[in-house]
């Protein structure tokens, strides 16, 4: 049996910064994986980071406190949050950052104008500068390491503050693009990610892979170690301070998801590597458990054209899509159910809608409705305007024709549009609210001027439709942990030697998504808190 100080499960974000905060605080570690490659959904992920009073911040004068960061989550509250991990989170975020960037782990900068999301609260910033965007990173200093990322197939040679996402009018030119490809620079999670992993090779922390971790080893009551397997043999490693859980989440286990999330989850957009590993392993140990009807909420766009690798079904999320003018959503009875351009998270609730007299989610499916004049200035999914549409996009050139395409009611459908088309004339949408809001705006198109940023009639033929999935970014629910990332047994104790971070654990934000960037900047928090635990613990 090997051994080390301490054991690392899993190398997405929070996986890896508990990796070099442990080795930086003197301990010998191991960082395990169970697939063949490194950083699960934090790899796939737009990459920003939502820290208050953060370092870029400060660096730029932008003032921001404890107390205004405090006050902001505690306005969203609905009983999820604990104070002790919440105050962990906001006090020690900023520490956990300028550690990181010390340690050549992150090089970011702030995020301009992007909005926190509910901008009606106390403490909230209108400006963006709680999120953070990564710079981009030379994929060849990794050596062979780069082709060990996950989905590093795809890469993204460019900056999300670059995009119209992060607020540019226009993409960098084809050159720069070509440029940026040939010598392998990529951003978003991709840079984040890759910088992580430099970090822990520089240190001589080289991630363990295609380890099936199966129970945690125990000595007495102290958690002492992981036992499994790897490449079909036995595989054991003793932890003589700790082991931190940061595997992920559990949504693409079809038992779990049903045991514990509050409504149904039909395409989520994260890789398919979130299965349940760590929970498990938690409730074996004997975790308390919280958080574990919520979820990081997103509707999501099936690509049937371009599965996951391993042959799951792949979906994205949708932001621009349903913002940007020229487009609805509209669920079976083929009518509007919400204000398209709400930030992702929270319009999850909606999709969860159910409806006693039919005894059935009353919003699912749920249906983009499009038209020509979309189709020629904006995207959809990967396809950019101008391309040609997927064979999966429903396509017709009278609304009746498409409404029978995809199951509704032709003359309801063309009611829905017909009333939506007057309010988007006359610049006012009185049934949700559409277009005003400062988020509303953010991802509509901001070439156009007032409420025309998001809404814009579906007046030209051909019209097009796409299925919108129920989905989510990941699962925020697991074992419940304390200020210093340990997690709590049953009586509300810490069980000795057994930590946990990220999407693995019950989130220090509880169901609250603050704004950009509210998934990483926890789990990276909490992994840097969860590695300087683990590595000055008593022997």
């Amino acid at each position: 049996m090997g051994e080390a100080d301490v054991i690392i499960l899993g190398t997405g974000a929070a996986g890896m910064a508990a990796a070099l905060a442990a080795h930086e605080a003197g301990a010998r570690v191991a960082l395990v994986e169970r697939g063949s490659r490194v950083g699960g959904t934090s790899a796939i992920s737009g990459g920003v980071i939502w820290v208050a009073d953060n370092p870029r911040m400060r660096a730029a004068g932008m003032p921001d406190s404890r107390e205004e960061a405090l006050a902001y989550f505690r306005s969203l509250d609905h009983g999820d949050l604990v104070d002790e991990t919440l105050e962990a989170f906001v006090e020690r975020g900023p520490e956990a950052l300028a550690f990181l960037e010390d340690a050549g782990a992150l090089s970011v900068s702030v995020l301009p104008g992007y909005p926190d999301y509910y901008l009606d609260r106390p403490g909230a910033k209108p400006q963006g500068s709680r999120a953070l965007d990564h710079d981009l990173f030379d994929l060849p200093e990794l050596g062979e390491w780069a082709a060990r990322i996950y989905a590093i197939e795809e890469p993204k040679p460019l900056m999300l503050r670059e995009t119209p996402l992060g607020g540019a009018s226009a993409l960098p030119s084809p050159q720069v693009l070509g440029q940026r490809l040939a010598a392998r620079q990529c951003g978003f999670g991709q840079a984040m990610v890759a910088r992580l992993l430099k970090a822990c090779l520089t240190r001589g922390i080289e991630p363990i892979l295609g380890v099936e971790t199966k129970r945690l080893v125990k000595d007495g009551a102290r958690i002492a170690g992981i036992a499994g397997e790897r490449v079909g043999q036995p595989f054991a490693l003793a932890a003589r301070r700790g082991v931190v859980i940061a595997t992920g989440g559990f949504e693409w286990d079809a038992q779990l998801r049903q045991t514990f999330l509050r409504g149904p989850v039909t395409a989520p957009a994260s890789p398919p590597t979130g299965r349940g590993e760590g929970l498990k392993l938690a409730m074996a140990a004997g975790a308390s458990l919280g958080n574990m009807t919520s979820a990081w909420w997103a509707p999501t766009l099936v690509t049937p054209d371009a599965p996951w690798e391993s042959g799951e079904q792949r979906a994205q999320i949708i932001l621009i899509e349903r913002t940007v003018p020229h487009s609805i959503m509209v669920n079976r009875q083929a009518r509007r159910f919400c204000n398209e351009a709400a930030n992702y998270s929270a319009l999850g609730g909606v999709f969860h809608r159910f409806d006693p007299a039919t005894y059935d989610y009353e919003n699912l499916p749920a249906w983009l409705v499009f038209d020509a004049q979309y189709a020629a200035r904006y995207p959809l999914g990967t396809r950019q305007p101008g391309q040609p549409m997927p064979g999966w996009v429903m396509r017709a050139d009278r609304l009746e024709g498409l409404a029978g395409q995809i199951g509704l009611d032709p003359a309801a459908l063309a009611a829905t549009v017909a009333r939506f088309n007057a309010h988007a004339d006359a610049g006012h949408d009185p049934d949700f609210g559409r277009g005003t809001s400062a988020y509303d705006h953010f991802y509509g198109d901001r070439s156009r001027e007032g409420t025309a940023v998001t809404l814009g009639a579906i007046r030209e033929a051909p019209f097009y439709a796409v299925e919108i999935a129920s989905g989510l970014l990941g699962t925020n629910g697991g074992p419940r942990t304390d200020g210093q990332a340990r997690i709590l047994g049953h009586d509300g104790t810490p069980i000795p030697g057994l930590l946990g971070a990220g999407n693995a654990i019950a989130c220090p934000t509880g169901g609250i998504y603050a704004g950009a960037g509210g998934t990483l900047g926890p789990a990276l928090t909490f992994g840097y808190i969860a590695g300087r635990t683990a590595a000055l613990a008593n022997l």
